[in-house]
């Protein structure tokens, strides 16, 4: 007597569609740019010497990147010091942004997902994935979740196997 056993892939089924974040954000290094090496004593950034320095910079080292720029020590940076390094920075770097490496990370899935279609999520079971090898912002989780809500019929976090309902459209 044979047995024929027939594996059924219930989550295939489901009409579940799996969304990872992680495909939306650019790809690219992130680097960050600390103009805390410009002060001098740690404390005063002098515009002659930060002026040559920009002059000086090998500004073609950001070709491609995407670049935050921030200030770690406690210092008080004019504006146009920033606005010297943006305009130094702009024709090599893909981005340019004022912060740390979270404000950049969350400032860059922010404009990828304003580029979001939403519609292909009209009317659908969306699994937004929890886990996974790219760490995501938690701004990026809420702005999606947020679009998601005024189309999907259901949202879903986790794995297909394994999910947390977060929202599900009444009838």
């Amino acid at each position: 007597m044979e047995i024929q056993e027939h594996i059924v892939n219930k989550v295939a089924q489901s009409g579940l569609i799996t969304v990872d974040l992680a495909d939306f954000g650019p790809r690219g290094e992130r680097v960050i740019y600390d103009i805390k090496d410009n002060l001098f004593h740690g404390l005063i950034l002098r515009e002659k010497d930060f002026r040559e320095f920009v002059k000086s910079h090998d500004w073609q080292q950001y070709k491609g990147k995407y670049v935050g720029i921030t200030c770690s020590a406690d210092a008080i940076i004019p504006t146009w010091a920033y606005m010297l390094l943006a305009n130094s920075l702009e024709p090599y770097a893909q981005d340019v942004a004022f912060g740390d490496a979270d404000t950049l990370e969350t400032l860059l899935y922010e404009r990828a997902l304003d580029g979001v279609d939403m519609e292909r999520y009209r009317d659908q079971r969306v699994v937004v994935k929890g886990c996974g090898d790219i760490p995501i912002p938690e701004s990026a989780f809420i702005k999606f979740t947020a679009k998601l809500t005024k189309v999907a019929k259901s949202i879903m976090y986790g794995e297909p196997c394994s999910t947390v309902p977060v929202f599900k459209r009444k009838s």
